[in-house]
């Protein structure tokens, strides 16, 4: 108790305006302290030359005090007019310098910044000796929430940046890793110890990521650091900082919005790595798959590809033998390279729509989704609102439209009626929640990639009509924990992930079926590893054996409520 008020008293007495301060507070001290022995000197003067009483100059002090305090014992009293106006005098200043300004000033100059040194000195300004390979996170930005939930839920020691001391010490206070210190210092990188952190996250603004790469670096020479550049311009500069790997996130999205569009000819479309096997959606439009059960697609018994999961309406749906393919569904399989070129060759002579496809939105995400789908030979009509960007950037599509996306006639010119998809970049939710709607009315066949900002419009989005949504912070999520990881990134969609674990010893020596893991949980069991040989759609009557990893996917809320259920296996 000692140690920390003597902390306190040292950070309180260090501060130049801390200092000012008490010297405000001292100064008034001083001019009530005067008011109080001008009123005292008056005091004895009526008394004497008006009154003709005689009194002490400790009484005199005594009236003052008691007079300006409002006690008013009555002890001593004024007769003459002249005395009681006095009295009314010194009662109102009491009243005014005593009861309102007194209070004011001692808080505003004294205990609230006593408060402030309280809570600065709870702040962390340290990691602990302990810690090592854990992940440092610079900023808390839209991505850092999500990002230290993973972290979590794989046991990935984190530690958040925060200059400004209240915040920090209000999210120690939550339970977080956090410690107060600038950005830009070389001695919070010191103190973090990022010479042995697994990773160093910076996710502020590119000038100041720029700042951050080259003060981690001096600090940490060997430790890995990613940075998130908002302009693609900034990617080289922050690479010759010494970032070890940039994350063009905007760019990304727009390539992975562009990625789950249906047009041209229907083919495969890699996500991810698992193992040796590769993790692939591939629309069912306009092919004979579309409104077969995946038992009536016979792809596992013909090329030995499992279809794992399905998306349908934004929705990752577990993959069962009776599930029905409609021809917005998007199948998830797994399987290796040969067998996703067997598939591609089937797929190929099967066109979805050589339409324009419709890109709502010319930002970077935008433009980044409109190359990306030019690179694979579909022409894309792109719609924006302002007209100076729509001109410079005219260039990008085959056709530019500039005006509102909410106009009917707008977006039947740019061909909504035959468009096989539209792609909604804008960086509105409420927007693109409108536009998913007004799309889907005016070609109910239209498939509708759209990004998202908040996490919370996702149900909204997805009710809107929606069939797949993706973020920028859900994508940063999925590549920094991956890299966090040290593995690929699987990009299944918003919010879902690919998660492994230990057979529970409550799940020991039952079926699969009866383990009842996606019922109670949700997460769908896309593969068991028994022995190092890996089971790809595993059958229901197969027996999860206590050396067994589990492969699931689901979302993080899933992946806790797996562990709730069966507990954690690591931690037995």
């Amino acid at each position: 108790m000692i140690k920390t008020l003597g902390a306190q008293l040292a950070l309180f007495m260090d501060e130049p305006q801390m200092k000012q301060n008490l010297g405000a507070l001292l100064k008034y001290v001083l001019f009530l302290l005067g008011v109080i022995l001008a009123f005292t000197v008056l005091f004895h003067v009526l008394m004497v030359r008006v009154e003709g009483q005689e009194h002490s100059w400790l009484s005199g002090l005594y009236w003052t005090v008691v007079t300006m305090s409002t006690l008013g014992f009555g002890d001593i009293t004024f007769e003459t007019d002249l005395g009681r106006t006095f009295s009314l005098v010194v009662l109102l200043s009491g009243v005014v310098l005593l009861l309102v300004v007194l209070p004011f000033v001692f808080i505003r100059y004294f205990y609230a910044p006593w408060l402030e040194a309280q809570i600065q000195i709870r702040a962390p300004r340290s990691v602990r000796a302990q810690v090592t390979e854990h992940v440092i996170i610079c900023a808390d930005d839209p991505i850092a929430p999500g990002l230290i939930d993973q972290l979590e839920l794989h046991r990935i020691p984190y530690v958040l940046l925060a200059p400004d001391p209240e915040v920090a010490a209000r999210r120690h206070g939550e339970g977080q890793k956090v410690l107060c210190g600038p950005v830009d210092s070389k001695d919070t990188y010191v103190a973090a110890r990022a010479e042995r952190a697994r990773l160093i996250v910076a996710n502020l603004d590119d000038v100041t990521n720029t700042n951050v790469i080259l003060t981690a670096r001096e600090a940490a020479p060997q430790t890995p650091i990613v940075a998130i550049a908002s302009s693609e311009d900034a990617v080289d500069l922050m690479e010759l900082a010494g970032a070890d790997h940039v994350l063009p996130l905007r760019q990304q999205l727009g390539e992975q919005l562009a990625n789950r569009v249906n047009a041209g000819h229907a083919h495969t479309h890699p996500i991810g790595r698992f193992r040796d096997l590769v993790i692939a959606e591939f629309p069912v439009l306009n092919t004979p798959l579309a409104g077969k059960s995946i038992r009536e697609t016979r792809l596992r018994e013909l090329m030995g590809l499992n279809i794992v999961a399905v998306w349908d309406q934004a929705e990752l749906k577990p993959a069962h033998a009776d599930l029905v393919l409609g021809d917005q569904s998007l199948p998830v399989i797994i399987g290796t390279e040969e067998q996703m070129q067997e598939l591609d060759e089937l797929l190929y002579i099967y066109d979805t729509n050589w339409n324009p496809v419709l890109v709502i939105g010319g930002g970077k995400v935008g433009r980044a989704a409109t190359r990306a789908l030019r690179r694979k030979g579909v022409q894309v009509h792109l719609v924006e609102r302002n007209a100076e960007l729509a001109a410079h950037w005219s260039d990008v599509p085959d056709r530019m439209f500039v005006g509102d996306a909410a106009n009917r006639e707008l977006l039947e010119e740019a061909g909504i009626a035959d468009a096989p998809a539209v792609l909604l970049t804008t960086n509105d939710d409420a927007m693109n929640v409108y536009l998913a709607v007004y799309c889907r009315r005016l070609n109910p066949s239209l498939r509708i990639v759209s990004r998202i900002t908040h996490d919370r419009n996702m149900e909204s989005i997805r009710r809107a009509g929606a069939d797949l949504v993706m973020s920028y912070a859900g994508l940063g999520i999925a590549a920094l924990t991956s890299m966090a990881r040290g593995r690929r990134m699987i990009e299944l969609g918003e919010g879902v992930e690919l998660f492994e674990e230990d057979v529970p010893e409550t799940l020991r020596g039952k079926t699969l079926a009866e383990s009842g893991i996606g019922a109670h949980s949700g997460l769908t069991v896309v593969a068991v590893e028994r022995e190092g040989e890996l089971h790809t759609a595993p059958r229901p009557d197969e027996t999860l054996e206590g050396d067994s990893l589990l492969f699931m996917i689901g979302t993080v809320e899933q992946h806790h409520a797996f562990r709730d259920r069966y507990g954690d296996p690591k931690r037995e």
